[in-house]
């Protein structure tokens, strides 16, 4: 079931996520409404906190950078209590989106390489190395699941910038190809 892309402006959006067990109810069948709903959307990544779950639970499939980048090697994972463990490797922009806050895309400065610690949908722990696009797609679902959104780590003049268009999207005044549910 395609569920609703929780916008900007609603307060879960801004909180840290809490862990889950494995008998979480009805974890498969969450986790493929976000599948269904971030494909529906037409998205790499999709956090548990943008479709109203309050929980450390991620998605992402790069599959669609392949188009750009051929040599990359495509990841699709479930991420469920995610730790990051340690930043590595060069500072890089890259200008990035959120499925949370339609219309807008930044320059977006991330370390290249990241070490997590995650359990798949199966409940089986991984510690693994992730770098470029993967790296980076993963950064920006972790950062929901700790409350902070992309657009936090612009300058605070770019913010200001913003400010109007964060405006319209909170209060609904935009028009998506997808689900939303607003503040209103």
């Amino acid at each position: 079931m395609i569920l609703p892309i929780i916008a900007f402006g609603n307060p879960i959006l801004r909180k840290r996520s809490v862990n889950i067990t494995s008998d979480y109810k009805d974890l498969n069948l969450l986790i493929n409404n976000m599948w269904e709903t971030m494909y529906a959307a037409q998205g790499v990544g999709l956090a548990a906190p943008q479709i109203n779950k309050n929980i450390r639970l991620f998605i992402i499939d790069t599959t669609p950078f392949l188009e750009d980048n051929s040599e990359m090697d495509p990841f699709k994972q479930v991420f469920i209590n995610p730790n990051i463990i340690s930043y590595n490797g060069d500072k890089i922009d890259f200008n990035e989106g959120c499925l949370s806050i339609p219309h807008i895309r930044e320059d977006i400065n991330r370390n290249s390489n990241i070490i997590i610690e995650y359990y798949d949908e199966n409940f089986n722990f991984y510690k693994r190395e992730f770098k470029g696009i993967n790296s980076r797609v993963i950064q920006h679902e972790y950062d929901h699941i700790e409350g902070v959104l992309f657009i936090d780590k612009v300058s605070p003049l770019r913010k200001r910038m913003l400010k109007g268009k964060l405006k319209d999207i909170q209060l609904g005044n935009i028009n998506v190809s997808y689900r939303m549910k607003f503040k209103r």
